[in-house]
Order: C-alpha cells, then structure tokens, then sequence
C-alpha cells in the first residue's frame, strides 16, 4: 500500500515531528512493507528523518502526481482544521482532501484536534470537506462535538493523539543533582510582555523554594528565543536547552524532571509519555481538552487578564506533595491512551483498503 500524509510536517516544530514519526511508527506496525509520501515544507530533511518519501507542500503538480500514485490520503494529526491562525489553514487543508477526492482517492482524517473554526464561511467549507472523506477520527469529545455542532453527519471516531502511542526507549545516561528539577515549556502569546513578567514571577517563586528549572523550548528558534527572555531575568539555576534538540532528545531531557510547567501541547503529552506530572498553562481549548483527557487541572488560562502567577507555584508544591502517586495515575492512564493510539493506523488502513 502507499499513502500520503498531510500535516504542519517540516516546520521544525517538535509537537509537529513527533506526530508524524509516531504516525509512521504505528502505519509500519500494521504494514511493514507500506510506501508513505509525506508532504512536507522540507522535504529532504523528512525523508532524511523517517525514512520516507517527500514532496514540497506548495508544489501542488508534484501532490497530485503522489495522490495519482497512492492508494489514499492519511490528513493529520495536529490542530490543522482551525482559524485561530487565519484561514489558510482551513483552505490548504481541505484543498488537499479535495484534490484527493477529485483523483477518487480515499481521505482519513487521522485523530485530529478540531477548531476554533470560528467563521461560518470556514465551518461551511470544513462541514463539506469532511462529509466526503472516507473516515474521521479526533482526538478527543469536543473536537468531536465541535464537528457534530457545524453539521458533519458521518460517524465520527475517537483515537488519542498519536504521539501518546510514540515508541520511547530512552538509553540516554541521565544527570543527577540534589536539586529537584522542574521542566518549562512556553510560548510567545498574547501580550508577549505581560506575559513574561506574570511568567517570570513565577518561576523566581519556584527558584525561591529550593527548584532549579530547565527550559525544553518545543518550536525551534521561536520557542527558545521566548525560553531565553524569560530566562535572563531569573539569572540562576536556570538551563535553556537547544531548540534544536530531537525528539527524542527532548524526552530524554523532559524524563529527568520531576514536573513540568508547560504551555506547549506535545511537552504535556511527552511528560504523559514519561509520567512526568505536569502544571499547564493553557492558552488554546486544546490544552484543557488534554488536561481533562489526563484527569489534570488547567493551572491559569492565559488568556485571562487577571491570572495569577502564584497559582502556578502553588500548583508545584502541590505536586511535590506526592510525586509517586501522581506518577502513578498519569502512567495508568497514559498506558491505555498509548494502546489505543498506536490502533488509529490500523482504522486508517481499514478505511483506505475497503474505500467505505
């Protein structure tokens, strides 16, 4: 079988990355011998990365020559079908469905986080796109309920997000210090310097108390360049780790901490992955759609004006409280999570195989 895979994949976003890998990952499990075409912003280093094809997401004679080759479209994962970001997103994405019906191919949507769609021209074109394709599956209730809510009528399954299922094997050698060690994953957003001093107070809080914190930035050089603002002006058992770094590098980093502060949705879904109990800090429905799903609280939503950056030291010693056993609950439910991640590509084949 051959396929093509959709999705935000060579923008150097690790959330981004993982989700592919780990899509490949699960495809390979259930089909050792499939062909996957990647479309991907680059294209040379994705096929370097993964061992795949890839073709330049913009070039569209070259997509539909790779849609005419293959048997389906795999779209997703990620939050590609939004327009918090503006409405390429929604018109590139549904474009390439489009395209692939248009060559009858068959179209998965691959355990997507749905919305904000906002505009009703946006919902329209999402509520047409979606009812022709082949299968649709989210990544968790109200994506789902979103869907239902802008009148998509076909069955609508429930798979977590795919890195939940990623095959971790860390063999890295770890660091020791008397020190405890809290993770940071954040973001630009919103008023960027309101945001860095309620941030910043915060984590002096954590300094204060006996923490020693290391930045894990997941965007590449916007994230670290953020980690770095913030990070000066704490000026002591501070570490801000390359933006660089592979995934698996970045989980190894992200494993050694005890807890982490996160705003990033992979850095909370990594510190799932290593049972690292997990302070968010949301600023998209996304987050506290993943908070429920893990049975964690939202900390401070920070799009409230009126957050309070106590909360999130609060939130630390809470934690610190008993370690073990949120360690523990966030691995049993990550357990189940992973299983059922890693069968999404099983449904995805089914539907690309039987074209329902």
């Amino acid at each position: 079988m051959k396929v093509v895979l959709s999705g935000y994949y060579g923008f150097e976003n690790t959330g981004d990355e993982a989700i592919v890998k780990s899509m490949i990952q699960h495809l390979r499990t259930f089909d050792p011998d499939i062909q996957i075409i990647v479309l991907s912003q680059n294209p040379s280093k994705t096929e370097i990365d993964y061992g795949v094809s890839a073709v330049d997401r913009w070039n569209f004679k070259e997509i539909i020559r790779a849609l005419k080759e293959s048997d389906g479209l795999i779209s997703g994962g990620g939050s590609l079908l939004q327009d918090a970001t503006g409405p390429r997103s929604v018109l590139y994405y549904t474009g390439i469905m489009h395209m692939a019906k248009w060559l009858r191919k068959p179209v998965f949507i691959y355990a997507q986080g749905m919305g904000p769609i906002r505009k009703p021209i946006h919902q329209l074109l999402v509520r047409i796109a979606l009812n022709g394709v082949t299968g649709i599956s989210v990544r968790d209730k109200k994506s789902k309920e979103l869907l239902e809510r802008i009148g998509v009528r076909k069955s609508i399954d429930l798979f977590p997000d795919p890195v939940f299922g990623y095959d971790y094997k860390d063999k890295m050698e770890g660091q020791h210090s008397e020190k405890p060690l809290i993770a940071v994953s954040i973001r630009e957003w919103g008023d960027s310097e309101e945001l860095v001093e309620k941030l910043t107070e915060a984590f002096s809080g954590c300094i204060d108390k006996g923490y020693r914190l290391r930045f894990i930035p997941m965007h590449g050089e916007s994230d670290e360049a953020f980690s770095n603002k913030v990070a000066q002006r704490l000026n002591q058992d501070v570490e801000v780790v390359s933006g660089q770094m592979s995934i698996d590098e970045k989980l190894h980093s992200l494993s050694e901490a005890d807890v982490l502060i996160g705003m990033r949705l992979h850095a909370l879904i990594f510190a799932g992955v290593c049972s690292v109990p997990f302070v968010a800090l949301s600023y998209d429905p996304k987050i506290d759609a993943l908070a429920a799903q893990l049975d964690f609280p939202v900390t401070v939503d920070t799009n409230e004006p009126d957050w309070e950056s106590s909360a999130i030291t609060k939130e630390v010693e809470r934690l610190y409280g008993d370690l073990p056993a949120h360690k523990k609950k966030l691995e049993q439910t990550v357990s189940t999570l992973s299983t059922r991640a890693k069968e999404t590509a099983r449904a995805a084949l089914h539907h690309i195989q039987h074209k329902k």
